[in-house]
C-alpha cells in the first residue's frame, strides 16, 4: 500500500502504477460528469471541447451559484456544495471514455462493475472510492470552477474544476483485476456459506 500524488493529466504509466488499496491525491485539474452529461455524449452524437487525454473525472452534479463573472469566477459559477454520486449507473459509460477521450480516472461512490474492470485492465485506468456524505469536505478541495461545457444540461454540464490536495482517495479498482468490491463480494459468499452450514442449510 503506498500513497501517490498526482498532477492530472497522467499517463497510461501512471496508472497502471496504482494498485488496490493505494491512495491518492490529485493536483490541478478535475472534471465532472454524470448520467445526462455522457448519454448526450455516447448517445446524443454531441462533443466536447475539453480535452480530457489522460485525466480524472468525478461523477457529480454540483449545487453551484449563478455570480457575476470575474478574476476569481471566470464561468459566472461558484461552487456551494459538490458532492459525488452513485458511479453504478454509469457502468455503460466507462469503456467508452477511456477509449473515445482517453479518461485514466474515475471518481465515484459504490464501485463499478466487470466490464469497467476488463476496461481499465485493457486501456490503463483506476477507479477512485469516495466515501458518501462527504460532499462538504470534497468541495473545499476545489478551488474553482474555471469552465463549463454543455451547461445547457445544467447540473450536469460538464465542468473543469481547479483542485487542490483533492484527497487521499482510495484505489478501489485497478488495471491489474483487483477490485476491493470484488474481494467484499467473495468475502459475504464465504461468511454466507460458513454461517449456512453451521445451520446444517445447503448452499445453493
Amino acid at each position: 500500500m503506498a500513497h501517490h500524488e498526482l498532477s492530472m493529466p497522467i499517463t497510461e504509466a501512471q496508472a497502471r502504477q496504482l494498485r488496490v488499496n493505494d491512495t491518492v491525491t490529485l493536483q490541478r485539474t478535475l472534471y465532472g460528469i454524470r448520467d445526462a452529461t455522457q448519454i448526450h455524449m455516447f448517445y446524443g452524437g454531441r462533443t466536447t471541447r475539453f480535452d480530457l487525454q489522460g485525466h480524472a473525472v468525478i461523477h457529480t452534479a454540483p449545487n453551484v451559484r449563478k455570480v457575476d463573472r470575474s478574476e476569481k469566477n471566470p464561468t459566472g459559477y461558484e461552487p456551494v456544495c459538490i458532492g459525488t454520486t452513485t458511479s453504478d449507473r454509469m457502468e455503460r459509460f466507462t469503456r467508452p471514455l477511456m477509449r473515445d477521450y482517453g479518461v485514466r480516472v474515475i471518481i465515484g461512490k459504490g464501485g463499478l462493475r466487470d466490464d469497467s474492470l476488463a476496461a481499465l485492465n485493457e486501456l490503463g485506468g483506476v477507479y477512485l472510492a469516495i466515501v458518501g456524505g462527504t460532499a462538504a469536505l470534497e468541495t473545499t478541495w476545489i478551488e474553482q470552477i474555471e469552465d463549463v461545457d454543455l451547461d445547457d444540461l445544467n447540473p450536469e454540464s460538464l465542468w473543469k474544476f481547479r483542485i487542490r490536495d483533492f484527497g487521499p482517495l482510495l484505489v478501489a479498482m485497478d488495471s491489474h483485476g483487483g477490485s476491493l468490491y470484488s474481494e467484499l463480494k467473495q468475502g459475504q459468499a464465504e461468511k454466507r456459506a460458513k454461517v449456512l452450514a453451521k445451520l446444517g442449510i445447503k448452499s445453493t
